[in-house]
């Protein structure tokens, strides 16, 4: 078992649980942060999210953790953003209009266009085009690579060199994004079965 201290952000939202078990699953032990003394001594920090955008901004606000997880982004420590937690390290969205994400990739989070036959929420198995295979959190995963989602919101980066995998669903949408050792993206590596283990278990390595 690793002696590393893996904290999981405790936002308010349901899918805490799931990724602890997870964690626990592979042999590891996560520990909730929920308030910024929680950080001291956490090694790895995973933001898990499900949920609306304004929401999850409200509760990390209310717990004075804005600045803390900014911190931990800025000093390019390993983080792992999934889902919700992938959508807030942008500007703003247009779920939650006036509300300011933590801003640290500049961007908005858009909403898959009405009326274009599509069903939204995107929910279920879907295949992710990673850009560079070559990448460490890419290692020994399946290809073709398909992995959960479930939303009706997505981030659009504005600087493209940040854009590490792309999925389609009616037209190509950015699907996770990468920057030193901060990666987040829109699925569920926890409701991904062995491909989303091994995602995780790449983070943790």
């Amino acid at each position: 078992m690793s002696t590393e201290r893996i904290g999981v952000i405790d936002y308010g939202g349901g899918n805490l649980q799931n990724v602890l078990n997870t964690l626990s699953h592979i042999g590891t032990t996560g520990e909730l942060v929920s308030q910024p003394g929680d950080l001291d001594g956490i090694d790895r920090l995973i933001f898990p999210g499900v949920g609306s955008f304004g929401d999850c901004i409200e509760h990390i606000d209310a717990q004075r953790l804005r600045e803390p997880i900014l911190e931990w982004l800025r000093a390019d420590r390993p983080f792992f953003g999934i889902c919700l937690g992938y959508q807030v390290l942008f500007e703003q969205s247009a779920e939650s209009p006036g509300t300011k994400g933590l801003g640290f990739f500049e961007g908005e989070v858009v909403r898959f266009p009405a009326g274009s036959g599509l069903k939204v929420p995107h929910m279920g198995w879907n295949e992710v085009k990673p850009a560079d295979r070559s990448h460490p959190i890419w290692a020994d995963v399946v290809d073709p690579l398909y992995l959960y989602f479930v939303h009706s919101f997505y981030p659009q980066p504005a600087d493209k060199s940040i854009v590490h995998s792309l999925t389609n669903y009616g037209s190509d949408f950015t699907s996770s994004v990468a920057s030193g050792n901060v990666f987040a993206g829109q699925f569920h590596p926890e409701r991904s079965q062995d491909a989303g283990l091994q995602l995780i278990r790449n983070f943790l390595a």
